[in-house]
């Protein structure tokens, strides 16, 4: 009976394991061709359902390689800065978690067949700095965001702590998109105070750096 249960196991983590690598792939190769503007429209139609449409869409997204950017900035354009917000960054955390969850226990040889030779320099750093490397990761973009949610997937990182830091350290990225994506739509329909808002815009995309700068001084001074 233990046999078999093994074997049953194995069998689901193989079809749910090709059932997210066919995903990935064909998202990556007709990436170009996905359209915005199609997402906005089917999410606008849902009425009230549309945040958790949105949300739905993101998640999935962030699992199949979606470029993460294009949702943040549409998540701003329909929802405004505030909610955009939230919904950009929940979905975002969630759709990270999953990915997270199919590195560590799915899909171990192919991540590390696709994140290379960085993967032990990621490795390494989480065992050494823990959460704090993790906060480095989603200010900094040494990896690709979809990708290093797999690759953290293969650290002995605690679930939780990837989580809380993962949610809290990618805020400041998320506003700063989710306005982007709010202004561009009030650019679209002649919003008021375009250019007080575009001055406000810009301002957060500058911070960014200043931000990682702010938190590595941080760092260095508790070493």
């Amino acid at each position: 009976m233990k046999v078999l249960s093994a074997m049953k196991n194995n069998i689901w983590k193989f079809v749910v394991l090709v059932f997210i690598v066919a995903g990935i792939t064909l998202v990556i190769t007709y990436r170009d061709q996905l359209d915005a503007k199609v997402i906005q429209s089917w999410i606008v139609e849902a009425g009230s359902a549309a945040p958790l449409l949105f949300m739905l869409v993101y998640i999935v997204g962030t699992v199949f390689f979606f470029p993460g950017a294009i949702l943040t900035v549409l998540g701003g354009a329909l929802f405004g800065p505030v909610l955009g917000t939230v919904y950009n960054l929940t979905a975002a955390t969630i759709g990270a978690m999953l990915s997270f969850f199919v590195a560590r226990y799915l899909a171990t040889d192919w991540v590390e067949k696709k994140t290379g030779g960085k993967l032990k320099q990621l490795i390494n750093g989480v065992e050494n700095e823990g959460w704090r490397f993790v906060a480095f990761t989603r200010l900094v973009p040494l990896f690709p965001f979809n990708l290093l949610n797999y690759g953290l997937g293969l650290t002995k990182i605690k679930f939780s702590h990837y989580s809380i830091a993962t949610y809290f350290f990618m805020l400041p990225g998320a506003i700063a998109y989710t306005y982007l994506g709010y202004i561009g739509k009030e650019a679209a329909t002649g919003g008021e105070g375009l250019i007080q808002k575009a001055m406000l815009a810009l301002a957060l995309l500058g911070w960014l750096p200043f931000y990682h700068d702010s938190l590595a001084v941080y760092e260095k001074a508790q070493c």
